[in-house]
């Protein structure tokens, strides 16, 4: 019975493996294998702007993962082209099933990163990886979000649920939660541990994931292709299309919870399953607070020095 109510719990986080009812494969289908490139946002976000160019999202499509994409293809400012097949972005990959695990063994893959903390493990599982890969753990924290939703849903409290997520305060909480990907030295450490590994030419292809793939994950690729002279808007763009990629799976997991009687105002959740511009606006407002520039933040705040932000480029822009 816990772990019926474990599972149940862990399915609905946002920034979770959405687990609870068995979602069918078709769930998945809904997010297509390409995506134009331009600002995705919901409803609740927003209307989407800007014109969408002729670069694509390159997802790889698995039945048991919903945002996993390959974050080469992209055009740099200098005239460039981020190389495909050596970095990609991930939600967890402990629902995998065999024929998932069989395409992730076609990526060559070398490394897989997971941002994930203990609880999230605790809950959501490891992940399952081809056979002689072994996932590295390099945990960064979500200021304790993943916790207080496993509180508030388990407690089928409609009240305390608004209490501690309407009003806005979700939305504050986010904001939150990124501006310590900023400021929190640990969380940092972790991020620039993976940008030296992606640099390191004896390195081949890494996949780094957290549970959602939207807000840790989101963050790492932003500060990459930032870093390997996208364009911020499209760069941003790419944050934002996981929007597009977990709609429809966010959505039957809301109806499952009310279904269930554990949130009587599922969309409550929105705010925590969403990413929005104002979250990643909150991590940059930060970073330049804190360092002036986003060169400063790569310099000072995560130590990167030019040797290493040069290898970057030889390494992933052709």
């Amino acid at each position: 019975m816990r772990r019926a109510r474990n599972r149940l719990v862990s399915a609905v986080l946002a920034c979770t493996a959405l687990a609870a009812a068995a979602v069918p494969s078709a769930a998945y289908a809904a997010a297509p294998a390409s995506l134009p490139q331009h600002r995705h946002r919901s409803a609740a976000a927003g209307a989407a702007t800007s014109t969408a160019t002729a670069e694509t999202i390159r997802q790889i499509p698995l039945q048991g993962a919903v945002n996993v994409r390959d974050l080469g293809g992209y055009r740099t400012y200098t005239g460039g082209q981020v190389r495909q097949g050596l970095v990609y972005r991930s939600d967890a990959l402990s629902r995998l099933t065999a024929a998932d695990i069989t395409t992730v063994a076609g990526l060559g893959l070398t490394k897989a990163v997971d941002f994930r903390i203990p609880m999230e493990l605790q809950y959501d599982g490891a992940d399952r990886l081809p056979p002689g890969l072994s996932p590295t753990s390099r945990p960064i924290s979500d200021l304790g979000l993943y916790g207080t939703l496993v509180t508030v849903i388990s407690s089928g409290d409609p009240v305390k649920q608004e209490q501690m997520l309407g009003g806005g305060r979700a939305e504050a909480y986010m904001r939150d939660v990124y501006r310590t990907f900023v400021t929190n030295p640990e969380n940092r450490a972790q991020f620039a541990a993976t940008l030296r590994e992606i640099a390191d030419g004896s390195q081949g292809p890494l996949l780094y994931h957290c549970t959602s793939g939207k807000d840790r994950t989101g963050w790492m690729s932003y500060v990459l292709l930032r870093a390997l002279a996208v364009p911020q808007e499209t760069a941003e763009s790419d944050y934002l299309a996981s929007n597009t990629f977990r709609a429809a799976y966010d959505a039957q997991v809301r109806a499952g919870l009310k279904q269930s009687g554990r949130m009587q105002n599922p969309d409550l959740l929105i705010p925590l399953q969403e990413v929005r511009r104002d979250y990643l606006d909150a991590a940059t407002a930060q970073l330049e607070a804190d360092y002036g520039s986003f060169y400063g933040y790569l310099t000072d705040g995560l130590g990167l020095d030019l040797r290493t932000l040069s290898k970057l480029q030889g390494k992933l822009v052709r």
